[in-house]
């Protein structure tokens, strides 16, 4: 028999009806993975970018907390020798070496003063740097939820493809919608 007078079973045509609109539909999953896949590239380097701030700031913040340390250390040094000058002075009979002592512990009391307030500056550059860690690493929480949702999407997505069950592909909207949501809050409520 020839083709053209062939008339389709009800079952091919029943196949042929699935594979049309099962093509559309694995189009529109494969459109809507894609575009996650992107947002959630964009996403994660965010999310790391926050991580690798807040990192920065915090290692400045030890850094300057270790100077501070080293101005406290200088300051005690300094203390040391200055209790030393007063017993020296105690003891000392000649005029001359009175006014050595004398003049030593002017100058120890003028470098504790000094490293006093240079201890202090870097406690205080330590505390602003800490500051600008927390605040640097806000945002990284909400990110880190927002790429959760958008791979439970794209999961939801792809499993879709494979069952041919919408409600999926509609669960897979309303994540890939909270992630997207997430994402943006994470910049809004800093």
């Amino acid at each position: 028999m020839s083709e053209e007078y062939e008339v389709p079973s009800p079952h091919e045509h029943h196949v042929e009806h699935q594979a049309e609109h099962g093509v559309a539909l694995s189009q529109q999953i494969a459109i809507f993975t894609a575009i996650l896949a992107t947002l959630g590239a964009i996403v994660s380097y965010l999310g790391g970018h926050t991580q690798n701030e807040a990192l920065y700031y915090k290692n400045e913040a030890v850094y300057f907390r270790s100077l501070a340390s080293d101005q406290w250390a200088y300051y005690q040094a300094k203390g040391i020798k200055e209790a030393l000058a007063e017993s020296e002075l105690a003891a000392a009979t000649d005029p001359k070496r009175i006014d050595q002592i004398k003049d030593n512990l002017k100058r120890y009391a003028d470098e504790k003063a000094d490293s006093t307030q240079k201890a202090k500056d870097f406690e205080a550059k330590s505390e602003e740097a800490n500051h600008h860690a927390e605040h640097s690493l806000h945002p990284h929480e909400k990110l880190a939820m927002a790429m959760t949702l958008i791979q439970i999407a794209i999961s939801a997505a792809s499993i879709t493809a494979l069952t041919r069950k919408r409600w999926l592909f509609g669960l897979a909207a309303v994540a890939a919608a909270g992630g997207i949501l997430l994402w943006i809050l994470a910049f809004v409520l800093v």
